[in-house]
């Protein structure tokens, strides 16, 4: 995908985040991230655009393998249609065992994931190739910088940040830091963080 720079200069003069305008501004350090947070990034969320597979116990009639529409809903018997996204496996199979008991005794369900959509996220900065990129669910800041092709000779190995909007109408988003050794030596919770749609992760 061709990077267009002029498509990320609001977010330049916003955040003061690429070599032109480099500036340590406000954030946080990855390790000080509220337990909340780091709580919620490891329960995974339906989305549009999943393919799940929906099994109930020995009712292979009830039994599907479905694709998340954009309106975040799933087709199945006997249940048309029914939202999906947006909510974490565990509690749609809670939900489709309460409405199953319309038609079988005791319904037990399992839900798994079949295809998870790619997340997208923008590398900028001090990377050999920035622009937009896809990776698979679950995977965190080092998997970003490889599939920008690694830091360049002018990156800051202890300047790298992940920018998160984390509500829609929270103000200022989410400026996360981190250090290029913490994230190779899978030390501490650079380890174990996990880059989300939207994410935008910059190397000063």
């Amino acid at each position: 995908m061709t990077f267009r720079p002029e498509k990320w200069a609001p977010l330049c003069a916003l955040l003061a985040l690429t070599p032109a305008c480099k500036h340590t501004g406000d954030y946080v350090w990855v390790d000080d991230l509220p337990q909340a947070q780091q709580a919620a990034d490891k329960e995974y969320i339906i989305q549009s655009g999943d393919t799940i597979s929906v099994r109930v116990w020995n009712q292979e009639g009830m039994s599907a393998k479905a694709r998340v529409r954009q309106d975040g809903k799933i087709s199945l018997p006997f249940l048309n249609d029914v939202e999906a996204a947006g909510i974490p496996p565990n509690v749609l199979a809670r939900r489709l065992q309460a409405r199953l008991k319309d038609f079988i005794v005791n319904p037990v369900v399992t839900i798994s994931l079949e295809e998870p959509k790619p997340i997208q996220i923008s590398v900028l900065g001090e990377v050999t190739k920035p622009g937009n990129v896809q990776l698979e669910p679950g995977a965190g800041v080092i998997q970003a910088l490889g599939a920008a092709g690694g830091l360049n000779d002018f990156a800051s190995r202890d300047m790298i940040f992940v920018i998160r909007q984390t509500q829609p109408d929270a103000g200022a988003p989410l400026r996360i830091r981190f250090t290029y050794e913490s994230l190779t030596q899978v030390r501490g919770r650079a380890a174990t963080f996990r880059l989300q749609s939207g994410d935008v992760v910059v190397v000063e």
